[in-house]
């Protein structure tokens, strides 16, 4: 059996929600990607978060990660993310910067606000040649909230790991 590793970028819970949601269903174990400088969790002040989001996206920075996440002892990665901007936060290029996922089994999956996965899937396959991408999950924002435990059991199921 395949050892498993869920990582997650979460700013206001949500795909922290459908991250550990996926642990519990895998038996897997779980790692937070925790920025150097924090995000501001303050729903009031998404605007401010979406302007710096779109600043991030658009002169191509590489948030630092505070934490080191050990990858090497697993298989199966999953890693999940919120879209922004149509595309995933400008951190998850730092973890793919900072990881070689080669030889690995990535499993994406992320919250959103309309824009499903945004192609952050094929952008993880171009990212990670060397490394098999699988179907991943996209889960509205509220439906993340209300409980995802019946979209993870289906996606599971349908990945037939």
């Amino acid at each position: 059996m395949a050892k498993e590793l869920v990582i997650y970028f979460s700013v206001y819970g949500t795909a922290k929600i459908v991250a550990e949601e996926i642990a519990k269903q895998r038996g897997a174990d779980i790692a937070e990607i925790v920025p150097a400088v924090p995000y501001d969790s303050n729903r009031d002040n998404y605007n401010a978060l979406a302007r710096l989001a779109k600043k991030e996206h658009d002169e191509d920075l590489r948030p630092e990660i505070k934490n080191d996440i050990d990858i090497e002892s697993y298989d199966r990665i999953y890693i999940g993310y919120p879209m922004w901007w149509y595309t995933f936060p400008m951190i998850i290029y730092t973890l793919f910067d900072k990881y070689d996922f080669s030889g690995k089994t990535i499993v994406p999956f992320n919250t959103h606000m309309g824009s499903k996965d945004g192609g952050t899937y094929e952008t993880i396959k171009k990212l990670e040649p060397g490394a098999k991408v699988l179907t991943g999950l996209p889960v509205e924002m509220k439906e993340a909230e209300k409980g995802p435990e019946k979209a993870v059991e289906r996606w599971l199921r349908d990945l037939e790991l």
